[in-house]
């Protein structure tokens, strides 16, 4: 008989640690469960899931082969170019069709990428947040290391993955608080996010999740990857260490119905509280508009964003919705 005592991690294998019990990963900040069956079968029954658009037209960016400064241009959800310190970044690249692991089914894209493949300048690293299929898709990944060879950095767990598509891809895993070089004057930290990992029924929180923060050149950019605002410690934490952040690239979307979706997406308003809490002069609302993941309208998130700001008296153009082939210089 199969029993609990069977069951094994196949992407990391390291000691417990106050976000790991030997076999998942957990966000220590967070006490919420893990959702069910019984979760998903009411979300399910009970949504009222918006209709998107079939297409939505996007002007194609042509980015700079380098840029000294800093530079982001959106792709799509949670992809962007991040070019900063002559040195071109990509966040958890997807050109896929389809959000899913399946060619044929799952949530398609409304809008194409806002940098065509072919016109991507030399990527010299990528930033893989975690495993869900909108942030990690095997496809591109095989094709950027075909093309560019850039060095990967994710945290622990999904090197495992990776490299069992892409044997040949530089990576590197590491732990929340880990840190490595990018290059001559940049680094990278991998930091906390309250989210959860799975590409199947089984391994669900066996890889870990996560931020970065990339520092050069005297300027500060933080990347969430996919988080909920939780207490909102872990941004605090990034203040503390890191502020002020000239450019934060934050969800604010995906998060319909609210009771199932909260521990682990950010709305727009627990995204502006994160861009005050991290102190960010400048903010780019990611992970909307171009996968329907969940109920909302697609535009809602940028709607309720603009509505916070009002509200809080913030400048609308300290915190942007991000568009698909638009630059932003911080």
């Amino acid at each position: 008989m199969k029993g609990a005592e069977t069951l094994r991690n196949p992407y990391y294998d390291g000691p417990p640690s106050d976000h790991y019990d030997g076999l998942r990963f957990f966000n220590p900040s967070n006490s919420a469960r893990d959702k069910g069956f019984g979760d998903i079968l009411r979300w399910q029954l009970n949504g009222k899931k918006a209709r998107w658009p079939t297409r939505v037209a996007v002007t194609l960016a042509r980015p700079a082969p380098r840029v000294e400064a800093l530079r982001v241009t959106m792709v799509g959800h949670a992809t962007l170019l991040v070019q900063m310190h002559g040195l071109n970044i990509l966040t958890d690249p997807v050109w896929a069709r389809r959000a899913s692991p399946f060619s044929f089914a799952g949530p398609k894209r409304v809008t194409e990428p806002g940098i065509g493949f072919d016109d991507l300048p030399a990527i010299d690293a990528v930033l893989l947040s975690h495993n869900h299929y909108d942030h990690c898709d095997l496809g591109t990944l095989a094709k950027l290391c075909a093309r560019h060879d850039p060095l990967i950095v994710t945290p622990l767990g999904n090197d495992t993955l990776v490299r069992s598509a892409v044997p040949k891809a530089r990576l590197h895993a590491g732990d929340w608080g880990d840190s490595l070089p990018l290059g001559t004057g940049m680094r990278v930290e991998i930091v906390p996010a309250n989210h959860w990992s799975s590409r199947g029924t089984r391994d669900r929180r066996m890889a870990l999740w996560s931020g970065f923060v990339l520092q050069a050149g005297g300027r500060t950019l933080y990347f969430a990857g996919d988080t909920g605002f939780g207490g909102g410690a872990i941004f605090a934490a990034i203040a503390k260490r890191f502020g002020p952040v000239d450019i934060a690239l934050i969800p604010i979307g995906a998060y319909a119905p609210e009771w199932f979706m909260k521990d682990q997406h950010c709305n727009p308003e627990d995204a502006v509280r994160i861009m005050l809490a991290i102190e960010a002069r400048q903010a780019i609302g990611i992970h909307w508009g171009t996968f329907q993941l969940t109920d909302e309208a697609r535009e809602e998130p940028a709607e309720r964003l603009r509505a916070e700001l009002k509200r809080r008296d913030i400048a609308a153009e300290r915190f942007v919705p991000g568009v698909p082939g638009e630059a932003y210089d911080g």
